[in-house]
């Protein structure tokens, strides 16, 4: 089954004019932990389809889903085996084109996982590439002989610890992998794996797919002299996989060709979005969105993840990454998500929901992680549960990913009305956040969320006005937000205490972080802000 490349219904008007991802807020969802509906213990389709009302109930406009394609799942399947076909564990592809179709039905996009710097090792694709140096896909793979001494050719590491080189037999040669041992690397420089990239590309774009989030875009070119990349002079204390500053090996200026190449196909289907995972450094994101060569709509930004939490810390983050987006280019800002350490675990859960109303007013595209928005923190993974192979090739440096892979909490009950099985992973202790109780709760993380989305939708100012900073102090985040006149002023107090903030011209409150407080005209421009607590105020002109 394959679906016409019409876009939801609302975005038809304008999709010409504004791309739909300016105003969507995005919904990251690892499937495996989302909802099971067979009681194996694993979410999939037929229940994350069972969710579809919730989803819109929340008010998100579209979902970026991990992948779900045939894989070994040794890394939450960032191995796959075949990148048309959809992994047993969660369904057919007629549950996929089902899922689709409801989506779009409920004016919800859905955005895929893109794979292209490696596969498993059982992909059709390496099996042959690794049979022989001489058949037809012999240099799909990255490929190199030993060093004189018989070892790997340089000093490259994986990231999950050890050589990044790995002994074939069958070739008599090494080849490379970034990540997994089972996770053998394309070779980009191939145009033949291109145009197969390009080909599982269209084959879910001609379902209907709205994008693709591409993973590790980074790192998709290695030098093809292998030098061998130097010690990191600030590698105390860090794992050993970063204990090698990866010149050769991540961030190659070729790299972008190969994301060109990827945005070359989406600009087939209008209307698609392409975002992806790039290197955390914010001097490096404009590469990442190109200028004369279009690249990236969005680089993932994770500065507000990154900062330290404080206003000053946070000012200077939003400062740098703004000023180094090239002109034209659209902001995109997450505040969590599969590989990143739940945000509320550190800053509790009063400054998470400050985060929330900081996501949800800046100019740009929110993307935020399933749980986020019931203030979800790290599930407790005991020892003889872990899965994540970080936690278990690289032990002791805190790196284990499954406490935010747990499985999401729906309800109070045993498993959190996740599965009638016994869950992939501890979805945590009865009694903790859950989207049951938060939806019976009017003032909860979660009603927060939801009427932020509501307010973003329908506030202009907010989707599209020109962001304007103002001086943040005494522990409080200040800027302005502006279109065609009207002005909105976001206040975010970081601090634990009361503060005070004055301003010119007259205001109404449009909302607090407490949800305690009606919409209401402002006798004076000044407000205390109570401790934690953030406010959306619509300012009038004296």
């Amino acid at each position: 089954m394959k679906h016409d490349r019409a876009l939801p219904s609302e975005a038809r008007a304008t999709k010409l004019e504004t791309p739909w991802w300016h105003s969507a807020t995005i919904y990251e969802i690892a499937p495996i932990s989302f909802q099971d509906s067979n009681g194996d213990g694993k979410g999939d389709l037929a229940g994350l389809l069972s969710r579809i009302d919730y989803l819109k109930w929340l008010g998100v406009g579209a979902v970026w889903l991990t992948p779900i394609y045939k894989s070994p799942f040794r890394d939450l399947g960032y191995d796959i085996s075949d990148y048309c076909s959809i992994d047993p564990a969660f369904g057919t592809l007629d549950d996929f084109d089902l899922l689709l179709g409801r989506l779009h039905d409920a004016g919800i996009r859905l955005i895929l996982d893109l794979v292209p710097n490696h596969t498993a090792n059982d992909h059709a694709w390496f099996v042959e590439s690794r049979s022989s140096p001489d058949n037809t896909k012999a240099d799909w793979y990255i490929w190199a002989d030993p060093a004189e001494n018989g070892g790997p050719p340089n000093n490259w590491l994986s990231r999950f610890g050890g050589s990044a080189w790995e002994w074939c037999e069958a070739r008599r040669q090494y080849y490379y992998h970034s990540f997994l041992v089972e996770q053998p690397d394309l070779n980009w420089r191939n145009p033949e794996v291109r145009a197969a990239i390009a080909k599982v590309m269209r084959f879910w774009l001609d379902r209907g797919v709205d994008g693709f989030r591409v993973d590790a875009s980074a790192v998709l070119i290695k030098d093809d002299l292998l030098r061998d990349n130097p010690p990191n002079p600030d590698a105390e204390g860090k794992p050993p996989p970063q204990r090698q500053t990866p010149v050769f090996t991540d961030d190659r200026p070729e790299t972008m060709q190969c994301i060109e190449h990827i945005r070359n196909v989406i600009d087939e289907y209008p209307g698609r979005l392409l975002c992806g995972e790039v290197q955390g450094k914010t001097d490096r994101i404009g590469h990442f969105y190109g200028n004369d060569r279009p690249r990236l709509h969005l680089p993932l930004n994770f500065a507000l993840l990154d900062s330290p939490w404080d206003a000053l810390s946070l000012q200077a983050a939003i400062d740098a990454y703004l000023n180094a987006l090239p002109p034209r280019a659209w902001p995109v800002w997450v505040i969590g998500g599969h590989d990143k350490p739940r945000v509320a675990s550190r800053i509790g859960e009063a400054q998470m929901r400050v985060l929330a109303m900081l996501l949800m007013t800046l100019r740009g595209t929110p993307f935020f992680y399933m749980g986020d928005e019931i203030g979800r923190e790290r599930v407790s993974i005991p020892s003889d549960r872990t899965r994540d192979p970080f936690e278990k090739l690289v032990p002791g440096f805190g790196l284990c990913r499954d406490p935010e892979r747990a499985p999401m909490r729906w309800d109070d009950g045993p498993n959190g009305g996740f599965t009638e099985g016994h869950p992939w992973l501890p979805p945590g202790p009865s009694g903790s956040r859950n989207v049951a109780g938060q939806q019976r709760d009017e003032r909860s993380i979660l009603a927060l969320f939801r009427q932020l989305i509501v307010l973003r939708r329908e506030q202009p100012c907010l989707r599209e006005g020109d962001q304007q900073p103002l001086r943040s102090q005494n522990d409080v985040l200040a800027f302005k937000r502006a279109l065609n006149g009207d002005e909105i002023l976001v206040l975010l107090n970081i601090a634990a205490e009361p503060r005070q903030w004055h301003w010119q011209g007259r205001g109404r409150l449009l909302m607090s972080t407490h949800l305690d407080r009606q919409p209401q005209q402002l006798p004076d421009a000044s407000l205390l802000l109570r401790g934690n607590e953030g406010a959306i105020i619509a300012v009038e002109p004296r």
